[in-house]
C-alpha cells in the first residue's frame, strides 16, 4: 500500500492525532517554563523538564482536559440516540432512521459484511450495539482517575511545601477544587457542542459532513 492511499484513506485520524501530539508536546514545553518561572518567584529550586512531565501537575492538566472531551463526546453519542433536535445536522430526522432499525432482525445479522457480533448475537451483540458509547465513557473514567491521581499529587507537593497535612486521594477528589477544576471544562464542553447544534441549523461549511449542504434548506435535517 503506497503512502499516497494511506493519506488518503486515513488523512482525517493522521492530521488530528498529529496535532493531538503538537499540542500536548508544547503544552509540556510551555506549562514547565511556567513552573519554573513561578518557582524562581517564590526562590524555590526548578526541576528538570523530565521531573516536570512525570509530576503530578502535567498529569492533573492533562487528565482534567481528556476527561470532559470524552465525558461530552460520550453523552452525545448517547444523547442523540434518544433526543432530537429539529433541523440539525446533528440530530437525527423525527422519524426513524437506519441506526435506529434492530440488528436481530435476520435481514440484518445475513447482511453481507456484518460485523461478528452480529452475527453471534446474544450477550457479545448487546455490547457491540453500545460499544462506541461504553469506549468513550471508559476513557472518560481513565482520564478521571489520572486527572485525580496527578491533581492529588500536585496538590499535596504544595501542602508540603507549606507546612500543612497532606491530603488522601479520597480527600481530594471531595474538595471543592477537584470539582472546580472538572466542572469549568465540562460546562464549556456542553456549552460548545450546545452551539455546534444549533449553529449548524443555518450556518454552513461546504464539504464538512457536519453541516448541511450549502444549498439545503433551513427546515432540512441535511441526512438522507
Amino acid at each position: 500500500m503506497s503512502a499516497r492511499t494511506v493519506w488518503r484513506d486515513n488523512g482525517l485520524s493522521i492530521v488530528t492525532f498529529g496535532l493531538f501530539l503538537l499540542f500536548w508536546v508544547g503544552m509540556s514545553y510551555v506549562g514547565y517554563r511556567d513552573e519554573v518561572k513561578e518557582r524562581q518567584t517564590h526562590r524555590a529550586p526548578a526541576g528538570s523538564y523530565l521531573e516536570y512531565v512525570i509530576g503530578g501537575g502535567f498529569w492533573q492538566a492533562t487528565g482534567e482536559n481528556w476527561e470532559s472531551e470524552f465525558l461530552q463526546m460520550g453523552l452525545f453519542v448517547i444523547l442523540t440516540a434518544f433526543l432530537r433536535q429539529k433541523d440539525s445536522p446533528e440530530s437525527k430526522a423525527l422519524g426513524e432512521e437506519e441506526v435506529d432499525k434492530d440488528p436481530r432482525s435476520t435481514r440484518q445479522r445475513r447482511r453481507k459484511g456484518a460485523p461478528w457480533p452480529v452475527r453471534r448475537g446474544g450477550l457479545a451483540l448487546t455490547v457491540y450495539e453500545n460499544s462506541l458509547a461504553l469506549a468513550l465513557l471508559a476513557l472518560f473514567a481513565a482520564s478521571f482517575a489520572i486527572h485525580a491521581i496527578g491533581g492529588a499529587t500536585h496538590y499535596n507537593k504544595h501542602l508540603v511545601e507549606h507546612g500543612e497535612p497532606v491530603l488522601t486521594l479520597a480527600q481530594y477528589v471531595g474538595s471543592a477544587h477537584f470539582w472546580f477544576e472538572s466542572l469549568q471544562n465540562w460546562q464549556s464542553e456542553f456549552l460548545s457542542i450546545g452551539a455546534l447544534v444549533v449553529l449548524s441549523i443555518y450556518l454552513r461549511q461546504r464539504g464538512s459532513p457536519e453541516s448541511k449542504p450549502v444549498a439545503a434548506p433551513h427546515h432540512e435535517t441535511g441526512r438522507e
